[in-house]
Protein backbone atom coordinates (compact mmCIF):
# COMPACT_ATOMS: atom_id res chain seq x y z
CA UNK A 1 0.00 0.00 0.00
CA UNK A 2 2.76 2.42 0.95
CA UNK A 3 4.70 1.63 -2.23
CA UNK A 4 1.64 2.24 -4.40
CA UNK A 5 1.05 5.61 -2.69
CA UNK A 6 4.65 6.60 -3.30
CA UNK A 7 4.42 5.58 -6.94
CA UNK A 8 1.18 7.56 -7.29
CA UNK A 9 2.78 10.64 -5.78
CA UNK A 10 5.79 10.22 -8.03
CA UNK A 11 3.59 9.94 -11.08
CA UNK A 12 1.65 13.08 -10.09
CA UNK A 13 4.90 14.95 -9.54
CA UNK A 14 6.26 13.86 -12.91
CA UNK A 15 3.03 14.83 -14.66
CA UNK A 16 3.10 18.30 -13.03
CA UNK A 17 6.75 18.72 -13.93
CA UNK A 18 6.19 17.78 -17.54
CA UNK A 19 3.20 20.12 -17.73
CA UNK A 20 5.32 23.02 -16.44
CA UNK A 21 8.07 22.21 -18.95
CA UNK A 22 5.52 22.17 -21.78
CA UNK A 23 4.05 25.47 -20.59
CA UNK A 24 7.51 27.05 -20.44
CA UNK A 25 8.20 25.83 -23.96
CA UNK A 26 5.03 27.51 -25.23
CA UNK A 27 5.80 30.78 -23.44
CA UNK A 28 9.35 30.87 -24.79
CA UNK A 29 8.06 30.22 -28.28
CA UNK A 30 5.54 33.08 -27.97
CA UNK A 31 8.16 35.49 -26.61
CA UNK A 32 10.45 34.72 -29.54
CA UNK A 33 7.63 35.30 -31.99
CA UNK A 34 6.58 38.64 -30.43
CA UNK A 35 10.04 40.17 -29.96
CA UNK A 36 10.06 43.92 -30.77
CA UNK A 37 11.69 44.79 -34.10
CA UNK A 38 12.29 48.40 -32.98
CA UNK A 39 11.31 50.96 -30.37
CA UNK A 40 11.29 54.69 -31.09
CA UNK A 41 10.30 57.90 -29.33
CA UNK A 42 7.11 59.43 -30.71
CA UNK A 43 5.42 62.78 -30.10
CA UNK A 44 1.66 63.10 -30.16
CA UNK A 45 -0.30 65.73 -32.04
CA UNK A 46 -1.67 68.28 -29.59
CA UNK A 47 -5.16 67.72 -28.21
CA UNK A 48 -7.14 70.74 -27.09
CA UNK A 49 -10.62 72.25 -26.98
CA UNK A 50 -11.37 75.80 -28.04
CA UNK A 51 -14.69 77.22 -26.84
CA UNK A 52 -15.82 73.63 -26.26
CA UNK A 53 -14.99 72.46 -29.81
CA UNK A 54 -12.49 69.56 -30.01
CA UNK A 55 -9.29 69.89 -32.05
CA UNK A 56 -6.18 67.84 -32.62
CA UNK A 57 -5.71 64.10 -32.02
CA UNK A 58 -8.42 62.76 -29.73
CA UNK A 59 -6.78 59.39 -28.90
CA UNK A 60 -3.35 58.25 -27.76
CA UNK A 61 -3.27 54.42 -27.49
CA UNK A 62 -2.28 52.47 -30.60
CA UNK A 63 -2.36 48.75 -31.49
CA UNK A 64 -2.64 48.22 -35.25
CA UNK A 65 -0.77 46.85 -38.23
CA UNK A 66 1.26 49.32 -40.31
CA UNK A 67 1.02 50.32 -43.96
CA UNK A 68 2.79 52.79 -46.26
CA UNK A 69 1.42 55.09 -48.93
CA UNK A 70 1.79 52.19 -51.40
CA UNK A 71 -1.20 50.30 -50.02
CA UNK A 72 -3.48 48.69 -52.65
CA UNK A 73 -6.57 50.74 -53.65
CA UNK A 74 -9.79 49.94 -51.84
CA UNK A 75 -8.08 48.55 -48.75
CA UNK A 76 -9.83 49.14 -45.43
CA UNK A 77 -7.48 51.25 -43.26
CA UNK A 78 -9.72 51.52 -40.21
CA UNK A 79 -7.39 49.20 -38.29
CA UNK A 80 -4.15 50.32 -39.93
CA UNK A 81 -1.47 52.84 -38.95
CA UNK A 82 -0.33 54.80 -41.97
CA UNK A 83 3.38 55.66 -41.82
CA UNK A 84 4.37 58.60 -44.06
CA UNK A 85 7.81 60.22 -44.35
CA UNK A 86 7.50 63.99 -44.70
CA UNK A 87 9.49 63.84 -47.95
CA UNK A 88 6.79 61.61 -49.51
CA UNK A 89 3.82 63.39 -47.98
CA UNK A 90 0.98 64.35 -50.29
CA UNK A 91 -0.82 67.15 -48.46
CA UNK A 92 -3.89 66.76 -50.70
CA UNK A 93 -4.19 63.09 -49.72
CA UNK A 94 -3.98 63.89 -45.99
CA UNK A 95 -6.43 66.79 -46.27
CA UNK A 96 -8.90 64.55 -48.12
CA UNK A 97 -8.68 61.84 -45.45
CA UNK A 98 -9.24 64.35 -42.65
CA UNK A 99 -11.92 66.50 -44.25
CA UNK A 100 -13.92 63.54 -45.56
CA UNK A 101 -13.50 61.74 -42.22
CA UNK A 102 -12.24 58.55 -43.87
CA UNK A 103 -11.54 55.73 -41.37
CA UNK A 104 -7.93 55.32 -40.30
CA UNK A 105 -6.39 53.44 -37.38
CA UNK A 106 -3.63 55.99 -36.84
CA UNK A 107 -1.08 58.23 -38.55
CA UNK A 108 2.69 58.39 -38.02
CA UNK A 109 4.60 61.18 -39.77
CA UNK A 110 8.36 60.69 -40.05
CA UNK A 111 10.28 63.96 -39.82
CA UNK A 112 13.75 64.37 -41.32
CA UNK A 113 16.53 64.39 -38.75
CA UNK A 114 17.46 67.94 -39.77
CA UNK A 115 14.39 69.17 -37.87
CA UNK A 116 15.34 67.45 -34.61
CA UNK A 117 16.31 69.85 -31.83
CA UNK A 118 18.20 66.96 -30.23
CA UNK A 119 20.58 66.23 -33.11
CA UNK A 120 20.31 69.15 -35.50
CA UNK A 121 21.45 68.79 -39.09
CA UNK A 122 23.39 70.32 -41.93
CA UNK A 123 21.20 69.70 -44.95
CA UNK A 124 21.27 72.09 -47.86
CA UNK A 125 19.33 75.31 -47.47
CA UNK A 126 16.92 74.69 -50.35
CA UNK A 127 16.01 71.25 -48.97
CA UNK A 128 15.36 72.71 -45.52
CA UNK A 129 13.17 75.45 -46.97
CA UNK A 130 11.15 72.90 -48.93
CA UNK A 131 10.65 70.81 -45.79
CA UNK A 132 9.76 73.92 -43.80
CA UNK A 133 7.00 75.03 -46.19
CA UNK A 134 5.50 71.53 -46.44
CA UNK A 135 5.58 71.02 -42.68
CA UNK A 136 4.01 74.43 -42.04
CA UNK A 137 1.08 73.52 -44.30
CA UNK A 138 0.67 70.10 -42.66
CA UNK A 139 0.82 71.59 -39.18
CA UNK A 140 -1.81 74.19 -40.02
CA UNK A 141 -4.12 71.41 -41.25
CA UNK A 142 -3.63 69.11 -38.25
CA UNK A 143 -3.86 71.76 -35.52
CA UNK A 144 -7.19 73.11 -36.78
CA UNK A 145 -8.85 69.71 -37.39
CA UNK A 146 -10.72 67.28 -35.15
CA UNK A 147 -8.99 63.94 -35.77
CA UNK A 148 -10.65 60.81 -34.25
CA UNK A 149 -7.51 58.64 -34.17
CA UNK A 150 -3.95 58.85 -32.79
CA UNK A 151 -1.51 61.04 -34.74
CA UNK A 152 2.19 60.91 -33.89
CA UNK A 153 5.47 62.35 -35.13
CA UNK A 154 8.85 60.60 -35.04
CA UNK A 155 12.29 61.29 -36.46
CA UNK A 156 13.85 59.14 -39.14
CA UNK A 157 16.62 56.75 -38.07
CA UNK A 158 18.16 53.52 -39.35
CA UNK A 159 15.78 51.29 -37.39
CA UNK A 160 12.55 52.84 -38.54
CA UNK A 161 13.87 53.30 -42.09
CA UNK A 162 14.49 49.54 -42.28
CA UNK A 163 10.98 48.82 -41.01
CA UNK A 164 9.47 51.26 -43.51
CA UNK A 165 11.40 49.66 -46.38
CA UNK A 166 9.94 46.24 -45.47
CA UNK A 167 6.43 47.67 -45.19
CA UNK A 168 6.74 49.34 -48.62
CA UNK A 169 8.01 46.10 -50.13
CA UNK A 170 5.05 44.12 -48.83
CA UNK A 171 2.56 46.79 -49.88
CA UNK A 172 3.98 46.92 -53.43
CA UNK A 173 3.65 43.13 -53.65
CA UNK A 174 -0.02 43.44 -52.75
CA UNK A 175 0.47 41.94 -49.30
CA UNK A 176 -0.54 44.65 -46.82
CA UNK A 177 -0.17 43.80 -43.16
CA UNK A 178 -3.31 42.26 -41.62
CA UNK A 179 -4.14 39.71 -38.96
CA UNK A 180 -4.27 37.10 -41.75
CA UNK A 181 -1.02 37.94 -43.56
CA UNK A 182 1.08 39.20 -40.62
CA UNK A 183 3.61 42.02 -41.02
CA UNK A 184 4.52 44.85 -38.68
CA UNK A 185 2.39 45.94 -35.75
CA UNK A 186 2.68 49.35 -34.04
CA UNK A 187 1.86 49.40 -30.33
CA UNK A 188 1.73 52.39 -27.96
CA UNK A 189 0.37 51.12 -24.63
CA UNK A 190 -0.63 54.40 -23.02
CA UNK A 191 -3.61 55.61 -21.03
CA UNK A 192 -6.16 57.83 -22.69
CA UNK A 193 -5.40 61.57 -22.34
CA UNK A 194 -6.79 63.57 -19.45
CA UNK A 195 -7.52 67.27 -19.16
CA UNK A 196 -4.74 69.44 -17.76
CA UNK A 197 -6.24 70.84 -14.59
CA UNK A 198 -5.60 74.53 -13.88
CA UNK A 199 -2.67 75.06 -16.27
CA UNK A 200 -0.17 77.56 -14.87
CA UNK A 201 1.36 80.63 -16.47
CA UNK A 202 4.46 82.25 -14.96
CA UNK A 203 5.44 85.85 -15.67
CA UNK A 204 8.94 87.03 -14.76
CA UNK A 205 9.50 90.75 -14.13
CA UNK A 206 12.85 92.51 -13.84
CA UNK A 207 13.41 96.09 -12.67
CA UNK A 208 16.36 98.44 -13.25
CA UNK A 209 15.98 101.63 -11.23
CA UNK A 210 16.89 104.93 -12.85
CA UNK A 211 18.89 107.70 -11.20
CA UNK A 212 16.76 109.95 -9.05
CA UNK A 213 18.30 113.21 -7.83
CA UNK A 214 17.91 114.39 -4.24
CA UNK A 215 14.76 116.36 -3.60
CA UNK A 216 13.06 115.05 -6.77
CA UNK A 217 9.59 114.02 -5.60
CA UNK A 218 8.35 113.03 -9.06
CA UNK A 219 8.39 109.42 -10.15
CA UNK A 220 10.84 108.65 -12.93
CA UNK A 221 9.38 107.65 -16.29
CA UNK A 222 9.57 103.98 -17.27
CA UNK A 223 10.32 102.15 -20.51
CA UNK A 224 9.23 98.51 -20.76
CA UNK A 225 10.95 95.82 -22.85
CA UNK A 226 8.79 92.71 -23.14
CA UNK A 227 8.94 89.27 -24.79
CA UNK A 228 6.63 86.27 -24.53
CA UNK A 229 8.59 83.05 -23.92
CA UNK A 230 6.15 80.16 -24.40
CA UNK A 231 5.25 78.38 -27.63
CA UNK A 232 2.49 76.43 -29.36
CA UNK A 233 2.86 73.80 -32.07
CA UNK A 234 1.43 70.60 -33.50
CA UNK A 235 3.54 68.52 -31.10
CA UNK A 236 4.01 70.17 -27.67
CA UNK A 237 7.02 67.98 -26.87
CA UNK A 238 8.80 69.34 -29.98
CA UNK A 239 7.69 72.97 -29.87
CA UNK A 240 10.95 74.83 -29.14
CA UNK A 241 10.19 78.03 -31.09
CA UNK A 242 13.78 79.08 -31.82
CA UNK A 243 12.58 82.16 -33.70
CA UNK A 244 9.12 82.59 -32.22
CA UNK A 245 9.86 83.61 -29.68
CA UNK A 246 13.27 82.34 -28.68
CA UNK A 247 14.86 85.19 -30.60
CA UNK A 248 12.81 87.74 -28.63
CA UNK A 249 13.81 86.21 -25.28
CA UNK A 250 17.51 86.19 -26.22
CA UNK A 251 17.30 89.81 -27.38
CA UNK A 252 15.62 90.89 -24.13
CA UNK A 253 18.26 89.16 -21.98
CA UNK A 254 21.09 90.77 -23.95
CA UNK A 255 19.47 94.22 -23.76
CA UNK A 256 19.08 93.75 -19.99
CA UNK A 257 22.76 92.77 -19.76
CA UNK A 258 23.89 95.84 -21.72
CA UNK A 259 21.86 98.31 -19.68
CA UNK A 260 22.90 96.65 -16.42
CA UNK A 261 26.47 97.64 -17.32
CA UNK A 262 25.39 101.25 -17.81
CA UNK A 263 23.13 101.39 -14.76
CA UNK A 264 25.70 99.78 -12.45
CA UNK A 265 27.64 103.06 -12.48
CA UNK A 266 25.82 106.10 -11.00
CA UNK A 267 27.60 108.31 -13.56
CA UNK A 268 26.03 106.47 -16.48
CA UNK A 269 22.71 105.49 -14.92
CA UNK A 270 19.85 106.97 -16.92
CA UNK A 271 16.92 108.91 -15.53
CA UNK A 272 14.51 106.25 -16.73
CA UNK A 273 13.38 103.11 -14.97
CA UNK A 274 13.65 100.00 -17.16
CA UNK A 275 10.99 97.31 -16.79
CA UNK A 276 11.71 93.88 -18.31
CA UNK A 277 8.90 91.39 -18.76
CA UNK A 278 9.18 87.72 -19.76
CA UNK A 279 5.54 86.79 -20.18
CA UNK A 280 3.61 83.55 -20.65
CA UNK A 281 0.41 82.68 -22.52
CA UNK A 282 1.51 84.42 -25.73
CA UNK A 283 -0.20 82.03 -28.18
CA UNK A 284 -3.48 82.33 -26.23
CA UNK A 285 -4.29 86.00 -26.81
CA UNK A 286 -1.32 87.00 -24.61
CA UNK A 287 -3.31 85.97 -21.57
CA UNK A 288 -0.26 86.15 -19.29
CA UNK A 289 0.61 89.67 -20.48
CA UNK A 290 -2.92 90.81 -19.74
CA UNK A 291 -2.77 89.49 -16.15
CA UNK A 292 0.71 90.91 -15.63
CA UNK A 293 -0.39 94.39 -16.71
CA UNK A 294 -3.52 94.27 -14.57
CA UNK A 295 -1.35 93.50 -11.53
CA UNK A 296 0.36 96.92 -11.88
CA UNK A 297 -0.79 99.71 -9.63
CA UNK A 298 -2.08 102.80 -11.40
CA UNK A 299 1.01 104.83 -10.56
CA UNK A 300 3.36 102.37 -12.26
CA UNK A 301 1.11 101.99 -15.29
CA UNK A 302 0.90 105.75 -15.76
CA UNK A 303 4.69 106.07 -15.50
CA UNK A 304 5.29 103.94 -18.60
CA UNK A 305 6.24 106.18 -21.51
CA UNK A 306 6.08 103.26 -23.92
CA UNK A 307 6.73 99.52 -24.23
CA UNK A 308 8.71 97.67 -26.90
CA UNK A 309 7.58 94.08 -27.45
CA UNK A 310 10.04 91.77 -29.21
CA UNK A 311 8.56 89.05 -31.40
CA UNK A 312 10.36 86.84 -33.96
CA UNK A 313 13.48 88.76 -34.91
CA UNK A 314 15.74 85.81 -35.73
CA UNK A 315 15.30 85.12 -39.45
CA UNK A 316 14.97 88.47 -41.21
CA UNK A 317 17.21 89.72 -43.99
CA UNK A 318 17.17 93.50 -44.09
CA UNK A 319 13.81 94.80 -42.83
CA UNK A 320 11.90 94.76 -39.57
CA UNK A 321 8.38 96.00 -38.91
CA UNK A 322 6.98 98.11 -36.09
CA UNK A 323 3.35 97.17 -35.39
CA UNK A 324 1.28 99.74 -33.49
CA UNK A 325 -2.34 100.25 -32.44
CA UNK A 326 -2.26 104.00 -31.89
CA UNK A 327 -2.18 106.31 -34.93
CA UNK A 328 1.28 107.04 -36.40
CA UNK A 329 0.70 110.71 -35.54
CA UNK A 330 0.80 109.92 -31.81
CA UNK A 331 3.81 111.65 -30.23
CA UNK A 332 5.20 108.51 -28.59
CA UNK A 333 4.63 106.40 -31.72
CA UNK A 334 6.51 109.00 -33.77
CA UNK A 335 9.29 108.97 -31.18
CA UNK A 336 9.58 105.17 -31.31
CA UNK A 337 9.53 105.02 -35.10
CA UNK A 338 11.95 107.89 -35.66
CA UNK A 339 14.36 106.57 -33.01
CA UNK A 340 14.47 103.10 -34.57
CA UNK A 341 14.55 104.47 -38.13
CA UNK A 342 17.58 106.70 -37.44
CA UNK A 343 19.58 103.84 -35.95
CA UNK A 344 18.43 101.46 -38.72
CA UNK A 345 19.70 103.84 -41.36
CA UNK A 346 23.15 103.90 -39.73
CA UNK A 347 23.15 100.08 -39.60
CA UNK A 348 22.05 99.91 -43.25
CA UNK A 349 18.71 98.36 -42.27
CA UNK A 350 15.08 99.18 -43.00
CA UNK A 351 12.24 99.66 -40.53
CA UNK A 352 8.61 99.80 -41.65
CA UNK A 353 5.49 100.89 -39.75
CA UNK A 354 2.24 98.93 -39.66
CA UNK A 355 -0.84 100.46 -38.01
CA UNK A 356 -3.77 98.24 -36.98
CA UNK A 357 -6.60 99.52 -34.83
CA UNK A 358 -7.83 97.25 -32.08
CA UNK A 359 -11.42 96.29 -31.42
CA UNK A 360 -12.00 96.36 -27.65
CA UNK A 361 -15.08 94.13 -27.95
CA UNK A 362 -13.10 91.42 -29.76
CA UNK A 363 -11.14 89.17 -27.35
CA UNK A 364 -8.73 88.19 -30.12
CA UNK A 365 -5.28 89.74 -29.55
CA UNK A 366 -2.86 89.34 -32.46
CA UNK A 367 0.16 91.22 -31.04
CA UNK A 368 1.48 91.59 -27.51
CA UNK A 369 1.44 95.40 -27.64
CA UNK A 370 -2.35 95.27 -28.08
CA UNK A 371 -2.72 94.22 -24.42
CA UNK A 372 -0.89 97.44 -23.46
CA UNK A 373 -3.06 99.49 -25.84
CA UNK A 374 -6.24 98.12 -24.26
CA UNK A 375 -5.07 99.69 -20.98
CA UNK A 376 -4.15 102.97 -22.76
CA UNK A 377 -0.41 102.36 -22.52
CA UNK A 378 1.60 103.25 -25.63
CA UNK A 379 3.34 100.19 -27.03
CA UNK A 380 4.73 98.69 -30.24
CA UNK A 381 5.83 95.24 -31.42
CA UNK A 382 9.08 94.86 -33.34
CA UNK A 383 8.95 91.80 -35.60
CA UNK A 384 10.16 90.35 -38.89
CA UNK A 385 6.51 89.44 -39.61
CA UNK A 386 4.86 92.02 -41.83
CA UNK A 387 1.40 90.44 -41.70
CA UNK A 388 -0.70 89.87 -38.59
CA UNK A 389 -0.53 86.13 -37.74
CA UNK A 390 -3.67 84.06 -37.40
CA UNK A 391 -4.63 82.53 -34.06
CA UNK A 392 -2.17 79.77 -33.01
CA UNK A 393 0.12 80.43 -35.97
CA UNK A 394 3.72 81.70 -36.00
CA UNK A 395 4.02 80.61 -32.37
CA UNK A 396 6.85 78.06 -32.53
CA UNK A 397 5.77 75.19 -34.76
CA UNK A 398 7.64 72.05 -35.77
CA UNK A 399 9.65 73.89 -38.41
CA UNK A 400 10.75 76.68 -36.03
CA UNK A 401 14.08 75.14 -35.03
CA UNK A 402 17.66 76.28 -34.56
CA UNK A 403 18.60 75.57 -38.18
CA UNK A 404 16.24 78.29 -39.42
CA UNK A 405 17.46 81.06 -37.11
CA UNK A 406 20.27 83.45 -38.01
CA UNK A 407 21.99 84.63 -34.85
CA UNK A 408 23.50 87.55 -36.81
CA UNK A 409 19.96 88.81 -37.34
CA UNK A 410 19.38 88.76 -33.56
CA UNK A 411 22.65 90.66 -32.97
CA UNK A 412 21.53 93.38 -35.41
CA UNK A 413 18.09 93.49 -33.78
CA UNK A 414 19.65 93.95 -30.33
CA UNK A 415 21.90 96.76 -31.64
CA UNK A 416 18.89 98.46 -33.20
CA UNK A 417 16.71 98.38 -30.07
CA UNK A 418 19.45 99.00 -27.49
CA UNK A 419 20.97 101.93 -29.37
CA UNK A 420 17.56 103.53 -29.96
CA UNK A 421 16.59 103.19 -26.27
CA UNK A 422 19.94 104.53 -25.06
CA UNK A 423 19.76 107.60 -27.28
CA UNK A 424 16.27 108.30 -25.98
CA UNK A 425 17.28 107.80 -22.33
CA UNK A 426 20.43 109.92 -22.56
CA UNK A 427 18.99 112.58 -24.88
CA UNK A 428 21.08 111.78 -27.96
CA UNK A 429 18.23 111.49 -30.46
CA UNK A 430 19.25 112.37 -33.98
CA UNK A 431 22.96 112.21 -33.14
CA UNK A 432 25.30 109.73 -34.75
CA UNK A 433 26.68 108.43 -31.45
CA UNK A 434 27.24 104.73 -30.94
CA UNK A 435 26.80 103.90 -27.27
CA UNK A 436 27.06 100.15 -27.85
CA UNK A 437 29.90 100.31 -30.36
CA UNK A 438 31.60 97.15 -31.57
CA UNK A 439 34.86 96.22 -29.87
CA UNK A 440 33.93 98.35 -26.84
CA UNK A 441 33.12 97.16 -23.32
CA UNK A 442 29.45 97.80 -24.14
CA UNK A 443 29.46 95.81 -27.38
CA UNK A 444 26.72 93.26 -28.09
CA UNK A 445 28.00 89.79 -27.17
CA UNK A 446 27.31 87.25 -29.98
CA UNK A 447 28.58 84.36 -27.81
CA UNK A 448 26.01 85.17 -25.10
CA UNK A 449 23.26 85.31 -27.71
CA UNK A 450 24.40 82.03 -29.26
CA UNK A 451 24.53 80.16 -25.96
CA UNK A 452 21.02 81.18 -24.90
CA UNK A 453 19.65 80.54 -28.37
CA UNK A 454 21.05 77.00 -28.18
CA UNK A 455 19.36 76.46 -24.80
CA UNK A 456 16.01 77.76 -26.00
CA UNK A 457 16.24 75.68 -29.18
CA UNK A 458 16.38 72.51 -27.09
CA UNK A 459 13.61 73.40 -24.64
CA UNK A 460 9.94 72.74 -25.50
CA UNK A 461 7.91 75.33 -23.55
CA UNK A 462 4.18 75.08 -24.20
CA UNK A 463 2.70 76.93 -21.23
CA UNK A 464 0.05 74.40 -20.08
CA UNK A 465 2.80 71.79 -19.68
CA UNK A 466 5.27 74.02 -17.77
CA UNK A 467 4.98 73.84 -14.00
CA UNK A 468 5.62 76.73 -11.60
CA UNK A 469 9.01 75.29 -10.68
CA UNK A 470 9.99 74.13 -14.14
CA UNK A 471 13.82 74.19 -14.50
CA UNK A 472 13.56 76.38 -17.59
CA UNK A 473 11.43 78.98 -15.81
CA UNK A 474 13.84 78.97 -12.86
CA UNK A 475 16.79 79.39 -15.24
CA UNK A 476 15.14 82.41 -16.89
CA UNK A 477 14.48 83.98 -13.53
CA UNK A 478 18.06 83.41 -12.38
CA UNK A 479 19.52 84.86 -15.58
CA UNK A 480 17.38 87.99 -15.49
CA UNK A 481 18.17 88.44 -11.79
CA UNK A 482 21.85 88.69 -12.70
CA UNK A 483 21.18 91.80 -14.80
CA UNK A 484 18.58 93.78 -12.83
CA UNK A 485 18.05 95.22 -9.35
CA UNK A 486 14.91 93.28 -8.53
CA UNK A 487 13.06 90.25 -9.90
CA UNK A 488 9.46 89.26 -9.21
CA UNK A 489 7.62 86.14 -10.34
CA UNK A 490 3.88 86.02 -10.90
CA UNK A 491 1.96 82.73 -11.14
CA UNK A 492 -1.43 82.80 -12.84
CA UNK A 493 -3.91 80.25 -14.14
CA UNK A 494 -4.46 80.12 -17.88
CA UNK A 495 -8.08 81.12 -18.39
CA UNK A 496 -10.25 81.65 -21.40
CA UNK A 497 -11.44 79.50 -24.24
CA UNK A 498 -8.70 76.82 -24.21
CA UNK A 499 -8.63 73.38 -22.58
CA UNK A 500 -5.59 71.13 -22.98
CA UNK A 501 -4.95 67.39 -22.60
CA UNK A 502 -1.84 65.53 -21.44
CA UNK A 503 0.05 62.58 -23.00
CA UNK A 504 2.33 64.55 -25.31
CA UNK A 505 5.02 61.90 -25.92
CA UNK A 506 5.42 58.15 -25.66
CA UNK A 507 7.38 55.12 -26.83
CA UNK A 508 6.35 53.23 -29.95
CA UNK A 509 7.03 49.47 -29.97
CA UNK A 510 7.22 47.94 -33.43
CA UNK A 511 6.61 44.18 -33.59
CA UNK A 512 7.11 41.85 -36.53
CA UNK A 513 4.22 39.42 -36.21
CA UNK A 514 3.53 36.17 -38.05
CA UNK A 515 0.40 35.42 -40.05
CA UNK A 516 -2.62 33.49 -38.74
CA UNK A 517 -1.67 30.57 -41.01
CA UNK A 518 1.67 30.31 -39.26
CA UNK A 519 -0.05 30.54 -35.87
CA UNK A 520 -2.41 27.68 -36.78
CA UNK A 521 0.49 25.55 -38.01
CA UNK A 522 2.40 26.27 -34.81
CA UNK A 523 -0.66 25.38 -32.75
CA UNK A 524 -1.00 22.08 -34.64
CA UNK A 525 2.67 21.21 -34.06
CA UNK A 526 2.47 22.10 -30.36
CA UNK A 527 -0.77 20.15 -29.96
CA UNK A 528 0.73 17.08 -31.63
CA UNK A 529 3.81 17.38 -29.46
CA UNK A 530 1.74 17.55 -26.28
CA UNK A 531 -0.39 14.54 -27.30
CA UNK A 532 2.71 12.47 -28.02
CA UNK A 533 4.31 13.64 -24.76
CA UNK A 534 1.16 12.79 -22.80
CA UNK A 535 0.90 9.36 -24.39
CA UNK A 536 4.55 8.63 -23.64
CA UNK A 537 4.14 9.63 -20.01
CA UNK A 538 1.03 7.46 -19.54
CA UNK A 539 2.65 4.41 -21.18
CA UNK A 540 5.84 4.70 -19.14
CA UNK A 541 4.10 5.31 -15.83
CA UNK A 542 0.81 3.34 -16.11
CA UNK A 543 1.14 1.08 -19.09
CA UNK A 544 -0.44 0.78 -22.52
CA UNK A 545 -3.71 -0.57 -21.16
CA UNK A 546 -4.30 2.59 -19.13
CA UNK A 547 -3.68 4.71 -22.21
CA UNK A 548 -6.17 2.67 -24.24
CA UNK A 549 -8.71 2.86 -21.42
CA UNK A 550 -8.55 6.67 -21.51
CA UNK A 551 -9.88 6.68 -25.06
CA UNK A 552 -12.28 3.74 -24.62
CA UNK A 553 -15.96 4.63 -24.57
CA UNK A 554 -17.27 4.31 -21.00
CA UNK A 555 -20.07 1.74 -20.41
CA UNK A 556 -23.62 2.99 -20.32
CA UNK A 557 -25.51 3.47 -17.06
CA UNK A 558 -27.72 0.41 -17.79
CA UNK A 559 -24.70 -1.88 -18.10
CA UNK A 560 -23.31 -0.44 -14.88
CA UNK A 561 -26.61 -1.16 -13.09
CA UNK A 562 -26.68 -4.72 -14.44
Amino acid sequence: MANSKKLGGLREMLESMYSVIALLFILVACVELCDAAAAVDVYRLIQYDMSGSPFGSRFAALNHHAASLHFPPGVDLSRTVLIIPLRELNITFVREYINQKKPLGGLLVLLPEVLSFKTGGNKQVHEKEKMKNLLAELERLLVHSNIPYPVYFAFENDEIDTVLADIKKNDLMGQPATATTGGYKFVIPTAEPKKVASPTMTNIQGWLSGLKTDGDANQLPTIAIVASYDTFGAAPALSVGSDSNGSGIVALLEIARLFSLLYSNPKTRGRYNLLFGLTSGGPYNYNGTQKWLRSFDQRLRESIDYAICLNSIGSWDNELWIHVSKPPENAYIKQIFEGLSNVAEELDLKVGLKHKKINISNPRVAWEHEQFSRLRVTAATLSELSVTPELLESTGGLFDTRQYVNETAIVRGVKLVAESLARHIYGHQGKNIQIFADESSLAVNPAYIRSWLDVLSQTPRVAPFLSKDDPFVMALKKELAGHVDEVNVQHETLEGIFTFYDSTSSRLNIYQVASVTFDLLLLLVLGSYLIVLFSFLVITTRGLDDLISLFRRPPSRKLKTA
